[in-house]
């Protein structure tokens, strides 16, 4: 399967693409909605990370409380680091698994640290959603809520956007309308399209 790895800084618009494809009738694998199922009751995972951070990391309904989560992993970055490893294997192979069952003609993974756990030989082309820093930390403020302290610790939690393109096959910038988006969207789906059936 011809696979393109979609991937951006946070907040850059990784989903709004990935939406954008799914439209011209491509396999969507997102390695957050992934991230969720592995770290289900029942999954083995599930009982690691509970060891690890304790039952205050389970919420009311017995599911791992990923907003908390989320607050101890960028505060203590040796705890991300840990999840990290636990967790990205398992994804990786979970996405592999899906994209034996895709029906398009190239499927696309959505991995927001794709660069960051180079290298993915299962990912043919990687294409880069860019924003500025301010046009994240905007959209970090307005969909998430979230504060200045917490906002600067996901992005330092990040590799640099330079070095998120210098690893770039295509580059999508995302600071525009949504009509250019789609139209920028569209010729790259000719185009894996085409790279997929050759």
């Amino acid at each position: 399967m011809y696979t393109v790895g979609l991937t951006g800084g946070i907040a850059s618009g990784k989903s709004t693409v990935a939406d954008l494809f799914a439209q011209h009738g491509v396999t969507i694998i997102d390695a957050d909605i992934v991230a969720r199922e592995v770290i289900l009751p029942g999954e083995s995972a599930y009982k690691t990370i509970v060891a690890y951070f304790g039952n205050d990391i389970i919420g009311n309904d017995g599911t791992v409380d990923r907003a908390k989560l989320r607050q101890i992993v960028f505060t203590h970055p040796e705890k991300r680091i840990w999840l990290e490893k636990l967790l990205h294997p398992l994804i990786r192979d979970k996405m592999i698994a899906y994209s034996r069952e895709a029906i398009s003609p190239y499927c696309i993974h959505v991995i927001p640290l794709l660069i960051e756990t180079l290298p993915h030989p299962e990912i043919n082309r990687i294409l880069m959603v860019d924003v500025s820093v301010e046009t994240q930390i905007k959209r970090l403020r307005e969909r998430d809520h979230l504060d200045e302290i917490m906002i600067n610790k996901m992005l330092q939690a990040q590799i640099s956007r330079v070095e998120r393109l210098d690893h770039a096959d295509d580059i999508l910038m995302n600071e525009g309308h949504l009509d250019a988006l789609a139209d920028s969207v569209k010729k790259l789906h000719g185009k894996y399209f085409q790279l997929a059936i050759t």
